[in-house]
């Protein structure tokens, strides 16, 4: 993509090189662990694993927000170790059929922030078993062959979280506003019903008050 690193395209390739990244930056930051692939893909090896959350374990002052589609696969790999709790874990939810499946393996695990990136979303997700769930995202699709995020699935989504006390954030309506138009990212905005949700879990207030010990 002419970007250093991705060189392979989305081929997968272990960055090593950047796993003291973190280590250098004294700010607390919030980072989002591979935005571009899949920590838990089958073709990253359980050992390099590891060494991702060794640098997390090594960086209290920041935040790591890791999203997998391979739910089962994270679960397996906490079944005999802890989570640090500057990790939080969480799962994309597209849909019903391939999505919300993928919640059960998330609850299996313990850790400080387990959470739902229900982004895009393209099909009404309908009800969703939010116990123990302690932050959603929502947002719709954006690019050339976006799909409607239609609004019903937003609200369901927004009032089931205010119901169960969930931190709601609504990302973006992406190529298509709450009124089925077509339109610009930018140009459809992230409001619903006329406001903004931009909830965070509790813990993200601590980003302010300097880092902490992780286990």
């Amino acid at each position: 993509m002419g970007t250093p690193g991705y060189e392979n395209g989305f081929a997968v390739t272990l960055q090593p090189g950047r796993l003291a990244e973190p280590l250098k930056r004294h700010k607390p930051t919030i980072y989002f662990v591979n935005s571009m692939s899949d920590l838990f893909h089958e073709q990253v090896p359980f050992d390099y694993v590891t060494r991702v959350f060794n640098t997390i374990r090594a960086s209290p002052q920041h935040e790591f927000q890791i999203l997998t589609k391979r739910a089962e696969r994270m679960a397996r790999y906490f079944a005999t170790r802890d989570v640090p709790k500057n990790a939080w874990l969480g799962v994309s939810i597209e849909n019903k059929k391939h999505g919300v499946p993928r919640i059960a393996p998330l609850m299996q695990i313990r850790a400080a922030i387990r959470f739902l990136s229900v982004e895009p979303l393209i099909d009404d997700p309908g009800i969703l078993p939010l116990r123990g769930i302690n932050w959603v995202i929502v947002g719709g699709e954006s690019g050339n062959g976006a799909r409607r995020l239609h609004i019903d699935w937003a609200r369901s989504v927004r009032d089931q979280c205010l119901a169960n006390r969930v931190p709601f954030f609504f990302k973006q309506w992406g190529a298509w506003g709450p009124d089925g138009v077509r339109r610009s990212k930018k140009a459809n905005g992230r409001l619903l019903d006329g406001r903004t949700w931009g909830d965070f879990p509790q813990s993200i207030d601590r980003l302010r008050k300097g880092p902490r010990n992780v286990d």
